[in-house]
């Protein structure tokens, strides 16, 4: 074998890209063995990044330290807030990417940071006792690591469809990774079976967007990343159109071609974008679907159509996409087509994304279940940070539910089941009124300054950013209104009728109607007055006038942190036999034995576990705490 690296990373794509960026940023000695050094950081599927919850997991690699949101920002085409007639916690940005662009930038980044790109195929994980040892490539190379990451994507024993057609690949014009499936059996490992898939391609001229609704974005400037500087962006539009009762009769009348139907597809695919097909039958009394054109990038005629996708044979995709408004005489550059692929069932790993049977392995993103560009990244960071902390000896970095979504993420994958390829939505945060995109800096670049990837200079304007946000909550909390002709004509002013006789200012901006710009338009000289000369941001201004309204719901779910915090630091001791506990029924028992969960809070989000048996798991944590006193 060759001279040893402090960590190999196994696949290029935006999981393996950030997992080796926070490790060499962390000081080590970096490989990523990727099958094609020119395809780094590849977006397969839809040309955009963010949304909502995704949009809220950029935020928060930015904060730590990972590059996905400023690459975004210096690539996008288009950007725009989702939901702002929502609340806060559920906006979010969402931003059209130049595909190629991105890619490139990614691969001038990983060639800067002096991580070593080794082309090839890895055909097993080598291990030593229990720890990893290395890799060992398909052409008989081995590479020695301290830690391994992998991140194969779809890869893994790789399956292309396309009607009646099977072609080995990951992706399109891609082998797949087939020995790899077989060694992580022998290291014992559990795999299941995934599916996804991607919509057919057009060339952008053959379009008729005169017979389609504008989509364009917002003026700006926005930004995923608080590092950014703002900048005109291009705001190229999307493009929205409709099914019809044509488009449907057409793949009703094609049905019999989908392999879907016909049985070559049987694994799960993400519920949240399934195929033009399944829709046509899962919702009979719906006339029409949503179909987005979306551009691929400023050098290139590609449009991605969002809503269409499909497996159909080429020839029939090309039908169904005709018989849709606009897109009577388009020409297709390439068809849809789905990818199914072996994945890792994440309860075999742990909260600091290392796997339980080989030490010193680590996974991320849809080698373990699951899709999206976002999750990729967010996991990806995760693993590079986790095994950079385990070469040098520290501890890992687990992030809590309550702390931020990449929390959400690892703890749903590593403690509940799951049957389809998973997405963050802002759904599953229970305290998403705290976790916003707004605020993932406050939350989470103080760890990132701490690890090393994030700059003293950009830690300074987070810090200023929160002296801002105290120095205007205080101050509008405890400037008081004295009744006079100004105060009351101001008043009068503002849409704040249902307010007789505020007492403060941050009584008048917790009527849902006012605004915080408004407010201080209408008393300068009290905000002059408390700010004493201190700046404050849009961006600081938003975030106060949030807390000021939700102070309510904020302060309760707060209440339940510190309610949960207890539950899991109740550590469950490892080796645990849940086998051997009574009082357990029979699936909190499997589910337990399954997960192995580190705490009492853990336990009790394991599908299976009841309050019931929660319960009877603290009496025993309470007896082995009593007979450890004694």
């Amino acid at each position: 074998m060759e001279k040893p690296f402090d960590c190999i990373v196994i696949g290029a794509g935006h999981a393996g890209s950030e997992a080796a960026l926070a490790a060499a940023g962390m000081g080590l000695r970096v490989a990523i063995i990727t099958m094609d050094a020119e395809r780094v950081a590849l977006m397969p599927c839809n040309p955009s990044i963010g949304g909502i919850g995704k949009g809220h997991l950029v935020k928060e690699i930015d904060a730590l330290g990972g590059w996905m949101a400023r690459l975004a920002d210096e690539t996008l085409i288009q950007i725009k807030m989702l939901n702002r007639s929502k609340g806060p916690a559920v906006q979010a940005l969402r931003a059209q990417i130049d595909k190629r662009k991105y890619g490139a930038k990614m691969a001038k980044l990983l060639l800067r940071a002096g991580i070593s790109r080794i082309p090839g195929t890895v055909s097993g994980i080598k291990k030593e006792g229990t720890g990893i040892l290395g890799v060992e490539l398909e052409d008989g190379r081995g590479h020695r690591s301290s830690v391994v990451i992998l991140t194969t994507g779809t890869f893994l024993n790789g399956r292309l469809v396309i009607g009646d057609t099977e072609i080995a690949g990951g992706r399109m014009g891609e082998a797949p990774a087939r020995a790899l499936s077989g060694s992580l059996k022998e290291l014992g490992f559990e795999l299941g079976r995934l599916q996804t898939a991607t919509p057919p391609r057009l060339d952008g001229r053959s379009v008729d967007y005169s017979k389609m609704e504008i989509q364009p974005g917002d003026p700006g400037p926005l930004s995923f990343s608080g590092s950014s500087k703002p900048r005109k962006t291009p705001n190229i539009p999307c493009f929205l159109t409709y099914t019809n009762e044509a488009t449907h009769k057409k793949l009703l009348g094609l049905m019999h071609l989908s392999p879907i139907k016909t049985g070559i597809i049987e694994s799960r695919g993400p519920r949240n974008c399934p195929s033009i097909d399944r829709k046509v039958v899962n919702f009979p009394e719906k006339a029409r679907h949503p179909v987005f054109i979306e551009p691929e990038g400023l050098e290139t005629n590609e449009v991605y159509l969002q809503g269409l996708t499909t497996a159909l044979p080429a020839k029939a995709q090309l039908e169904v996409v005709r018989s849709t408004p606009g897109l009577e005489r388009a020409k297709m550059v390439r068809p849809g087509y789905a990818v199914e692929y072996d994945y890792v069932i994440a309860s075999q790993l742990k909260p600091n994304l290392e796997t339980k049977l080989v030490d010193g392995l680590f996974m991320a993103g849809q080698v373990v279940g699951t899709t999206g560009y976002e999750e990729a990244a967010a996991l990806g960071l995760l693993a590079g940070i986790n095994a950079a902390l385990k070469v040098k000896g520290k501890p890992p970095l687990v992030l809590e539910r309550s702390q931020a979504y990449m929390g959400v993420l690892v703890d749903d994958l590593v403690t509940k089941e799951h049957a389809e390829p998973y997405r963050m939505y802002t759904s599953r945060a229970e305290h998403r009124l705290i976790l916003r995109g707004d605020n993932a800096d406050l939350r989470l670049s103080k760890i990132g300054h701490e690890l090393g990837l994030i700059s003293k200079e950009r830690m300074e304007l987070v810090e200023r950013k929160r002296r801002a946000i105290l120095v205007e909550t205080a101050g509008l909390k405890s400037t008081r209104l004295v009744p006079s002709q100004a105060n009351n004509e101001a008043l009068r002013a503002l849409k704040s009728s249902g307010i007789k006789r505020p007492t403060s200012l941050a009584e008048i901006l917790r009527r849902p109607e006012v605004c915080h710009d408004e407010l201080e338009a209408s008393f300068p000289k009290l905000y002059e007055d408390f700010r004493k000369g201190e700046k404050v941001s849009a961006d600081a201004k938003k975030i106060v006038e949030t807390e000021i309204k939700y102070e309510g719901y904020t302060k309760r779910q707060m209440e339940q942190v510190k309610r949960q915090k207890k539950m899991e630091e109740r550590l469950i001791p490892e080796g645990t036999d849940f086998h051997e506990l009574h009082g357990l029924s029979f699936r909190a028992r499997e589910g337990l034995a399954r997960v192995g969960p580190r705490s009492l809070g853990q336990a009790t989000r394991v599908p299976g576990v009841t309050p019931a048996d929660a319960l009877a798991l603290l009496i025993h944590l309470e007896r082995k705490k009593r007979s450890a006193d004694e």
